[in-house]
């Protein structure tokens, strides 16, 4: 009896360490949030995703402090300008229809269309002009833009026209006038309102 007995102690004890064994093995989640080499910050901000689209600081004033601004040289198919608008006389007849035929001007009031000199510098085609005959570079025309769209330029400064970029919680990346409007023919197609209610029979 006293040997069935010592067995069965043996057996209980050799089941008792080998679980004390696994259960000591196994690490909670804190036990590895706490052995990992990540220092735990809760007021850091985590990065998701890289802006991967070139943007420069803009050029204007803002109370948030300084931003950036979408690039927009790059994107145009024909730049630089220069290298077809070299200071010649345009020789060619129809010149403009031949060159420039996919761009419809249709900016500015009806009746008083704005013509391509009235936002292109006239000597130096590879940048804007403003009304006071100063060049504008490209990737800064929202300068151009604002005066005129001085409304819509404020609301832009400050947030609430046009699109973030990137980076929420610190320096902002913007989309620049162009980046939506098409200089050239800047107001959006009229379209009608999307619905997803189901249709009444």
């Amino acid at each position: 009896m006293t040997k069935i007995f010592n067995n069965c102690l043996i057996v209980l004890c050799c089941a008792i360490g080998v679980g004390g064994q696994a259960q000591a093995s196994e690490k909670s989640f804190l036990d590895e949030v706490n052995m990992s080499n990540e220092k735990f910050d809760n007021r850091s901000v985590p990065v998701d995703k890289l802006v991967i689209q070139e943007s420069v600081l803009a050029k204007e004033e803002n109370q948030d402090g300084p931003f950036r601004v979408l690039t927009r040289k790059k994107l145009i198919g024909r730049f630089k300008c220069s290298s077809c608008h070299t200071g010649k006389a345009v020789t060619a007849n129809q010149g403009l229809e031949l060159t420039h035929s996919d761009i419809a001007l249709k900016h500015g009031q009806e009746g008083q269309a704005l013509s391509c000199i009235d936002c292109h510098h006239v000597e130096e085609r590879n940048f804007l002009e403003d009304k006071k005959g100063r060049k504008i570079d490209f990737d800064h025309s929202y300068q151009l833009c604002g005066q005129c769209h001085f409304r819509q330029k404020r609301d832009w400064l400050g947030g609430a026209h046009g699109k973030r970029v990137a980076n929420w919680a610190g320096e902002r990346v913007v989309f620049n006038c162009t980046t939506c409007h098409n200089p050239h023919s800047p107001r959006f197609e009229k379209r009608f309102p999307a619905t997803y209610s189901v249709p009444l029979d």
